[in-house]
């Protein structure tokens, strides 16, 4: 018995799409990315349907976009994935007024509903109010955050992720059908060669190379895999693109399954991101619904399949060897190379690894051509990048640039400046930026006009990886943020080869001793000369990218270093066994509630004078800080 094999008229299915949603009189959109729905964005809609269900006569509004159809002009309610600015959240957006509210919260559905929605006003207060200028932004294209974003891998971020037909209205699947029916696999791997386009997952390796030697490889099976295991502390870029923009990655790796004689992928993500391993296996199952992956796929002897391998949340299964062992049920160890995976990978067979994010570029440059892709972004690093956006800055969020953008472009204008403690934007507080997470490096002042490019970054000690921006101001310990990632990076250390295993823990214990003012002039020596050793002597990337974030901070922080080692001193009181215990003059009234609670006898003063601490007998209990209502107390 034959099976009916579906060959999608991918023009036909996007004619008909435009067509029903030409009937809408409006379109609603709420951010529906993990953070939006984690700040209450669904029960948002929820409060907005209920107020529009009461206001029936005046608007029809149906969450369903097939139910668009029946009637003209109602209003669609739906939708998105991350729409970057997470930290405005929940985000809803009115089209085609292109109205952007921020900080939405349920019990504002009523003004929405009768105010904006019946009434055709703008509520001023549930706009964007930049912080420096005190502008309220009413839409998109008056926020600096999103003015000054070159958007590619994002630029569906406003779609509904679930609906694989307004993927395919804005020429989703074409980069795929052109792929598989106009292109051999050797015309494919050069496409993505002449592009440039480099591994978005940190190590920059030229993903057109990549393919073209896994289609040498001889073998009857191949595999690719779309490396999701993001887990950099403080980055969210490829879980946001696979919520957000499923089908993109999907499409990516049809084009390299063609690339590269594979007719089978697996997308490997981590457990903790439940929403995009949701919206995947939906894509994935409407893709195989509309004749998109399967047998045969647009007519020809081309069959791809895809399945999703849910993984344990191990930061070395980034590392692809490791990956292909937890794909096969193994413990994630990495394995030494060669072989690499494009000679035996998956199974024993030749595989290919790409990340997220790289793989959600490949369909636009498939269908834009290979000179499009390079029009933005230096000759070395073309394209953009995603970079998760975070720390003491004023805008935090998801953001996509060209390769070659300035750090301070990126602090300063999307970012909105840098904040301090209280998080007030101040002019003069930046610090640093640690960029590649634990595998990366920080960058200074000094540093704020290099190009941010993979080379550039290898020049400054510091690497793109997987797009992590951390901003730390000059209330932040530059010690403490080493030891932050060292511990980090020894949790997740697998343990197999010795260098890193008990490098790191070394390390840690090394810094241990500097923060607790045990420290000499030798611990630094030595914790230098073993961060060299493990970047030497390790087996995979993890291992020899771990000390990155203690030389950095001991190649631009050093004085810092040697204040906690030979002064005893954490210049910015945020190492507590090294802090100057004092009590501040300007706040401190004299009313005595310090000096009674303090068990050594350590404050002294007279009633209505500032009171003193003597930093000999403090053995900052913390004592004096908790009865003091006036913050006078501080370094403890």
């Amino acid at each position: 018995m034959s099976t009916e094999i579906k060959t999608p008229n991918l023009e036909e299915i996007a004619a008909n799409y435009k067509k029903v949603v030409a009937k809408l009189k409006r379109r609603i959109i709420i951010c529906g990315g993990t953070g939006c729905i984690a700040n209450g964005s669904m029960k948002v809609r929820d409060a907005i349907c209920a107020e529009l269900e009461k206001a029936g006569e005046h608007i029809e509004v149906v969450l369903d976009r097939h139910d668009c159809s029946k009637n003209e002009g109602v209003t669609y309610f739906s939708k998105s994935g991350c729409q970057g600015f997470c930290q405005m959240g929940p985000i809803l957006r009115i089209e085609p007024e292109g109205i952007f509210y921020c900080h939405v919260k349920p019990e504002d559905a009523a003004e929405i509903v009768h105010v904006t929605l019946i009434g055709g006003e703008i509520i001023d207060r549930l706009v964007y109010v930049d912080p420096v200028s005190g502008k309220a932004c009413r839409h998109e294209d008056e926020i600096a955050f999103y003015a000054r974003q070159t958007r590619v891998v994002l630029a569906n971020y406003m779609i509904e992720p679930d609906d694989v037909e307004e993927y395919i209205a804005r020429e989703g699947y074409v980069g795929a059908r052109k792929a598989i029916t106009e292109m051999t696999p050797e015309q494919v791997c050069q496409t993505m060669i002449d592009a440039g386009l480099r591994g978005r997952g940190g190590g920059g390796f030229p993903t057109g190379l990549k393919w073209k030697f896994t289609l040498a490889s001889q073998n009857d099976k191949k595999y690719v895999i779309c490396n999701g295991d993001e887990g950099d502390p403080g980055a969210f870029m490829d879980r946001s693109v696979m919520e957000g923009n499923p089908h993109a990655v999907l499409e990516g790796m049809m084009i390299a399954g063609r690339a590269i004689g594979a007719d089978e992928g697996v997308v490997y993500v981590r457990a903790e991101y439940p929403l995009a391993v949701e919206r995947i296996r939906k894509a994935i199952a409407d893709a195989e619904a509309y004749g998109l992956l399967g047998k045969n796929l647009f007519g020809t002897n081309f069959s791809f399949t895809i399945r999703v391998m849910e993984g344990a949340g191990a930061f070395v299964c980034g590392e692809e060897t490791a990956l292909i062992a937890s794909v096969e049920g193994k413990r994630g160890m990495p394995m030494p190379k060669p072989p690499f995976p494009a000679q035996k990978g998956l199974y024993g067979k030749p595989t290919v690894i790409n990340n997220v994010e790289t793989l959600a570029s490949v369909a636009y440059i498939i269908r834009n051509g290979a000179e499009k892709y390079r029009e933005v972004g230096p000759q070395n690093s073309p394209g953009t990048k995603t970079f998760a956006l975070t720390g003491h800055v004023a805008n935090t969020g998801l953001i996509e640039v060209p390769f070659g953008t300035t750090l301070r472009e990126i602090v300063y204008n999307i970012g909105g400046g840098v904040t301090d403690n209280t998080g007030k934007v101040t002019g003069e507080d930046f610090k640093s930026v640690q960029i590649g997470g634990p595998s990366g490096g920080c960058l200074v002042p000094d540093l704020l006009d290099l190009p941010l490019d993979f080379d550039s970054l290898k020049s400054a000690g510091a690497m793109v990886g997987s797009g992590g921006l951390v901003v730390m101001n000059k209330q932040t310990c530059m010690v403490r943020i080493a030891r932050f990632f060292m511990q980090f990076t020894q949790n997740e250390s697998c343990g197999k080869c010795v260098p890193c295993r008990e490098g790191t823990k070394q390390m840690l214990a090394l810094l241990d001793d500097i923060i607790e003012g045990r420290a000499t002039a030798e611990t630094l020596d030595l914790l230098e000369k073993t961060a060299k050793a493990v970047q030497l002597g390790s087996l995979c990337g993890l291992g020899k990218t771990a000390p990155n974030p203690v030389l950095s901070t001991l190649r631009y922080f050093r004085k810092e270093y040697e204040d906690h080692v030979f002064k005893k001193i954490c210049p910015t009181g945020e190492c507590k066994a090294l802090a100057r215990p004092e009590i501040d003059p300007a706040l401190c009234k004299g009313c005595t509630a310090c000096a009674r609670k303090c068990p050594v006898g350590a404050i002294t003063g007279k009633v209505k004078t500032a009171h003193s601490i003597d930093p000999e007998k403090c053995i900052k209990c913390g004592a004096c800080k908790a009865a003091c209502k006036f913050g006078a107390v501080k370094g403890i």
